[in-house]
C-alpha cells in the first residue's frame, strides 16, 4: 500500500509541476508522512525532489535566467541549511498537548503543528485568489529567496513563495519553469546536508527498514510523471485541480496540526 500511495502521488504531482505551479513536495511529502515519522518524510520528500528536479533541469534546465537564480537560489541555498537545522531542533521537543478522541489517544506535537499550519497557508496560496496572484517587487527577490529556502529546510514546502516572487519578473512561461526548477536544485542540496547528517545519525533505522527502494520507486515515478507534463508544457494550467489539490492540503494540514496524522 505505502508504494501504491507513495508511487501514485510521485506520478502525478510531478506531471502536475510543469503545468499546475505546485512543487512535488506539496503533496509528496504528506504521503511520505503516512508511513514514516515527519522528520523522515521531509528527508525522503527532499531526496525524491532534488532527484526529479535534476532530471528536468536536463529537460528545460537550459532556458533558466542565471542572474535571478544566483540572487534567489544563494540566499535560499544558506536560509534551506537554517530550516533544516531547525526542524531537527523541534522534533526531539515534548508533545504540546494529548488527547482521547473515539477511545483513542493522539498528541499534537510542536513539529507537527508548525508544519501542519504551513501546509495549510501555502494550500491557500492557490485557494484564494487575492492570494494566488500576489506579485512582490523585484527588489524583495533576496528576501524571497531567503524566505522560501528557509521554509523549504523547515516544512518541504517552498513552491508557493518562491512562485510568488518569482512570478513578478515576468518571465516567458519556459524560462520561469526552469528557472523555480534550478532553485529548487540548490535549495534542495542545502536542506539535505543536514537531513542527511540526520539520517545517519538517530534515524538511520528507517534507512534499513525498506525507505530507500521506496525513494528509488518514488523518484522513477516522478521522472515518468515529470516527462509526461513536459509534453503538455503549452496547455493551459488546470484550475480546478489546483482548487482540488488545495483542499486536500488544507485536510493533510489540519490533521497534522491536531495530532491526527
Amino acid at each position: 500500500m505505502d508504494y501504491l500511495i507513495i508511487c501514485g502521488v510521485a506520478l502525478f504531482v510531478s506531471g502536475l509541476t510543469f503545468i499546475s505551479g505546485f512543487g512535488l513536495g506539496t503533496l509528496l511529502m504528506p504521503a511520505f508522512a503516512l508511513f514514516f515519522p515527519l522528520p523522515v518524510a521531509i528527508g525522503a520528500t527532499a531526496i525524491v525532489h532534488l532527484v526529479n528536479n535534476l532530471f528536468k533541469v536536463g529537460l528545460i534546465g537550459g532556458k533558466a535566467d542565471r542572474s535571478v537564480v544566483v540572487r534567489f537560489a544563494v540566499p535560499g541555498f544558506f536560509l534551506a541549511i537554517l530550516g533544516a537545522y531547525v526542524l531537527g531542533l523541534l522534533e526531539g521537543s515534548p508533545p504540546i498537548n494529548q488527547y482521547n478522541l473515539a477511545g483513542k489517544q493522539f498528541e499534537i506535537s510542536q513539529v507537527n503543528l508548525i508544519v501542519g499550519i504551513l501546509i495549510i497557508i501555502f494550500a491557500l496560496f492557490d485557494l484564494l485568489p487575492a492570494l494566488s496572484k500576489l506579485q512582490l517587487d523585484k527588489r524583495h527577490i533576496v528576501l524571497g529567496g531567503a524566505l522560501s529556502g528557509f521554509f523549504g529546510g523547515l516544512s518541504g514546502h517552498q513552491g508557493a513563495l518562491r512562485t510568488t516572487f518569482l512570478i513578478k519578473f515576468g518571465l516567458e512561461k519556459e524560462v520561469f519553469i526552469a528557472t523555480g526548477i534550478v532553485s529548487a536544485v540548490i535549495v534542495d542540496v542545502g536542506r539535505l546536508l543536514i537531513y542527511g547528517a540526520a539520517f545517519y545519525s538517530h534515524r538511520f533505522e528507517y534507512v534499513e527498514s525498506g525507505l530507500i527502494p521506496l525513494v528509488v520507486a518514488a523518484s522513477l515515478s516522478a521522472f515518468a510523471g515529470a516527462y509526461a507534463g513536459r509534453q503538455v508544457l503549452k496547455k493551459v494550467t488546470f484550475r480546478s485541480i489546483q482548487i482540488l489539490i488545495g483542499i486536500l492540503l488544507i485536510i493533510v494540514g489540519s490533521g497534522l496540526a491536531s495530532g491526527i496524522l
